[in-house]
């Protein structure tokens, strides 16, 4: 049995969890709203206060999908309580980043300004000049847009310049040597 599947996910108060036919999920909290919908094979109960995920056999595909369900009802209900955040740190002369209104603007030593616009659901802060915090209910648009921040400069290995998440290490090189 998977070990994460088979745990119940706990209800929190003021959190409304309603399952419609062919396994619609809609999370209401204090945060927001989450809509879903999930693999139509899982059995999506509610049972005194928690919601317990149970699959019809035990092919590799059913086995596969029972975590996942389990783990996306999950972060629908954190999501709408807590909230999701990256952090996102800029190294290097001259890099820095900017918000107005919901345009983020970054300067990474291209010959112009990077400009992006915060999708729906998701924020983006700037701490500073150089860390970025973007926030959000929903973890995966969360992490999509962190990613798709990073990927405007990834840091590389020789200096480690460019931006990278607050809790990743980058493992670096050791640069050319002269002739001797």
């Amino acid at each position: 049995m998977s070990r994460i599947g088979r745990m119940p996910i706990a209800i929190p108060a003021g959190v409304t969890v309603q399952i419609a036919e062919n396994n619609k999920v809609t999370v209401k909290g204090p945060k927001g709203t989450l809509e879903r919908t999930l693999a139509p094979e899982m059995e999506i109960k509610e049972e005194a206060g928690h919601i317990v995920v149970s699959r019809p056999n035990d092919l590799k595909r059913m086995k596969a999908l029972h975590g996942l369900t389990r783990s996306l009802i999950n972060n629908m209900i954190v999501g709408v309580t807590q909230g999701f955040e990256k952090v996102l740190e800029i190294n290097g002369v001259g890099y820095r980043a900017a918000k107005s209104g919901k345009v983020l603007t970054l300067t990474l030593g291209y010959s112009h300004p990077v400009t992006m616009t915060d999708p729906d659901g998701v924020e983006a802060v700037c701490d500073g000049q150089n860390k970025i915090i973007v926030k959000g209910i929903d973890k995966e648009k969360v992490g999509q847009y962190a990613a798709e921040i990073r990927e405007k400069r990834g840091p590389e290995p020789y200096k480690g310049k460019g931006i990278k998440y607050a809790d990743e290490t980058i493992r670096r090189k050791v640069g050319k040597t002269g002739k001797k």
